[in-house]
């Protein structure tokens, strides 16, 4: 594990932020839209059951036929990059979820120079929920249920959250365990839909070359949301080598564990200190800048794009 990552690599756009963007003090929703306004990305703010979300299109695409009614992309399938910008307060935030925030900013100048068009980029806001709270008050769940209404519904979406360390792509196979629980036709359709994703995310590994990946249930992120709001999800997220191999071979010697992450019961539990140590550390000040690993930001923007070229 990289103890102390430094502050070089945000010398240079779009990272340059990344600090700004991480202060305790900071209005994250603020911080983010001035940031993308100086990049001179194509973009634009919703808000949905006041929550604030910003979406990134390619330029080309005219927003003002938003306003009339007619939302990009209607009727069709673009690849949709999400990535939350909100965090716990008292948190950094640095991993979650700022480092897969700033690695999609880099995507889509990435994706403008590249002139690929076929694709979104949404930061979404309240992913982090507070004691009470559930997966009908989560943004992504609105969010899904609207981009359904703007005719969206078969929008190919991969949401990206606690990328910022390790070396290691997790794909999530979260919905898989519930969905082998549930034999209704929808369950079955988004079983079909994440397995379409799941390959995607395979085949961008296997384009770019990337070895180390596992797929393997991760905890709930904006995927919950978007999936009760009808529209399937596939989370990707990081772990260092050691932590995901442990955490495989606990799997298979611990299946119930995976009931535990999936309930999300295992934190306030005896087995906490089975989690990845990088897991155990967010949502609280550990999740601070030193654990970040950005010597690897460069393959996970290179998968981000990867994604969105067919």
């Amino acid at each position: 594990m990289k103890q102390d990552a430094g502050r070089a690599w945000t010398a240079q756009s779009p990272y340059d932020r990344f600090y700004d963007f991480i202060s305790p003090k900071a209005d994250r929703f603020a911080v983010l839209l001035d940031h993308i306004n100086s990049l001179a990305l194509n973009s634009m703010a919703i808000t949905i059951n006041n929550n604030q979300h910003l979406l990134i299109f390619p330029h080309g695409i005219n927003l003002k036929s938003f306003a009339r009614g007619s939302f990009p992309f209607k009727g069709r399938n673009p690849v949709v990059l999400a990535a939350h910008y909100d965090r716990v307060p008292g948190s950094p935030g640095a991993n979650d979820n700022s480092a897969a925030v700033f690695q999609l900013l880099k995507a889509a100048i990435r994706l403008g120079k590249l002139n690929i068009g076929h694709w979104i980029i949404i930061f979404t806001d309240k992913e982090e929920l507070q004691s009470g709270e559930g997966i009908h008050q989560q943004g992504s769940y609105s969010l899904a249920k609207k981009l359904r209404d703007w005719g969206l519904a078969k929008a190919r979406v991969f949401n990206f959250d606690a990328c910022g360390t390790g070396d290691t792509f997790i794909f999530s196979s979260t919905t898989d365990y519930l969905m082998r629980k549930n034999k209704k036709q929808s369950i079955r359709r988004a079983s079909e839909t994440l397995a379409h994703l799941r390959e995607k995310t395979q085949a961008a590994a296997r384009q770019l070359k990337i070895k180390k990946t596992l797929s393997l249930p991760v905890p709930f992120s904006d995927d919950a949301g978007f999936l009760k709001g009808g529209i399937p999800a596939q989370t990707i997220t990081m772990l260092p080598a050691a932590e995901a191999g442990f955490y495989a071979s606990l799997l298979e010697e611990r299946p119930g564990f995976a009931d535990m992450i999936i309930a999300g019961s295992v934190q306030s539990s005896d087995f906490r200190q089975l989690l990845p140590e990088t897991w155990r550390c967010l949502n609280g000040p550990l999740d601070s800048p030193q654990r970040l690993t950005p010597e690897h930001y460069e393959r996970i923007v290179r998968f981000a794009v990867e994604l969105c070229k067919n």
